[in-house]
């Protein structure tokens, strides 16, 4: 139905991010839009948590592991380079706790579930729906690398991403779709999928342009 709350969460999704790039491209608007990216991020983790109905407690405790996985692995890096490389946090993804923005442990668990939700269409096994999805995940963070610089969510030594970031990024995000498609069985709908198409688009258009 056309006013299914799914779908009336995809289309203020993609007015979020139709807004986002507006904004951004025109630099009188950029500092302050990019300064609400963390608001943005926000409203997509409420639309997907908000779109299931019986599996929300489910969702949540996943959403729960992925944002402690991720953030650890974080905070890892940013104080000893020993995950992703030498790298630290700007100031234009919210408020932070021991120098990594709190959004980015919700991130992770952004990515992890809708990519899954890309593959959960496909018949394809366990294991290669763990791989394809690390693969997605590594992806989005090979084209968001150089927008983010730009932004100023995150900066690396000498402006140079590391082949070892991508290496992190693929191993991390294998544990945690190895945790989801083991232990959780959530129904994915259109607002997870639509958000990883959207935001991908999103930053591809700002790499792009």
């Amino acid at each position: 139905m056309l006013w299914d709350k799914k779908y009336i969460f995809v289309f203020v999704i993609i007015i979020l991010h139709v807004v986002g790039v507006i904004g951004i491209s025109i630099e009188s608007t950029k500092n302050l839009v990019l300064s609400l990216s963390f608001i943005n991020l926000t409203i997509g983790f409420l639309l997907l948590v908000f779109s299931v109905n019986n599996e929300k407690k489910g969702l949540l405790i996943f959403l729960a592991i992925a944002f402690i996985i991720g953030y650890l692995s974080e905070l890892i890096g940013v104080h000893s380079g020993l995950l992703f490389g030498d790298y630290w946090y700007g100031k234009n993804l919210g408020p932070k706790i021991a120098e990594v923005p709190v959004i980015i442990g919700i991130n992770w668990g952004i990515l992890a579930i809708t990519s899954a939700a890309i593959t959960e269409l496909y018949k394809f096994n366990k294991w290669s729906k763990v791989f394809l999805n690390s693969l997605l995940m590594v992806l989005f963070d090979f084209v968001m690398e150089p927008v983010a610089m730009k932004s100023d969510f995150w900066s690396w030594k000498d402006d140079v991403v590391p082949i070892y970031n991508y290496f992190c990024w693929f191993i991390i995000a294998f544990i945690i779709q190895v945790i989801y498609l083991n232990l959780f069985n959530i129904k994915l709908n259109i607002v997870f999928r639509a958000l990883f198409i959207i935001q991908f688009v999103f930053f591809l258009i700002l790499y792009l342009l």
